[in-house]
């Protein structure tokens, strides 16, 4: 994991995956944007892999939870985060243990923990987090052209 984290921090990146076949992968997407395309598009690549992520609250736990990740470190962890990778027997470590996650600025929970606040496991993180997209997306295609 140490080689993770060197990489995570070196590169400056936002996550790293290291998949079941010992490819190393980084990413730099903000929030769980990587997690989903991941899921989405490459989900052998998460299943049985180890990562290093500079944030885990409790969306992207649900969304490792649900790509079979084996392992995960964090400079950031919610404690939200835990339960689910508790259940799931996902190994974790981390750097900074928090209540919650809070938006670079202010004080303010983070939107994806405070969308995702009620879901019992992993199932309904992703189900919370994909109508919260879909949302987005469908707002952003009906706001009218600034000609």
């Amino acid at each position: 994991m140490k080689g993770l984290i060197d990489i995570l921090h070196q590169e400056e990146c936002s996550l790293v995956v290291r998949d079941a076949c010992g490819e190393v992968t980084t990413y730099n997407k903000k929030g769980v944007r990587d997690l989903i395309w991941l899921l989405d598009h490459e989900p052998d690549r998460l299943r049985g892999a180890r990562l290093a992520d500079k944030v885990v609250g409790k969306a992207a736990a649900g969304l490792m939870v649900r790509g079979g990740v084996t392992e995960v470190y964090a400079d950031v962890m919610s404690r939200l985060a835990l339960p689910l990778l508790d259940a799931a027997g996902i190994a974790y470590t981390y750097s900074d243990l928090v209540e919650q996650i809070v938006i670079p600025k202010g004080d303010n929970r983070c939107p994806l923990e405070r969308i995702v606040a009620e879901a019992q496991d992993a199932d309904e993180v992703e189900m919370m987090l994909r109508a919260h997209f879909q949302e987005m997306a469908l707002s952003r295609k009906q706001e009218p052209n600034n000609m």
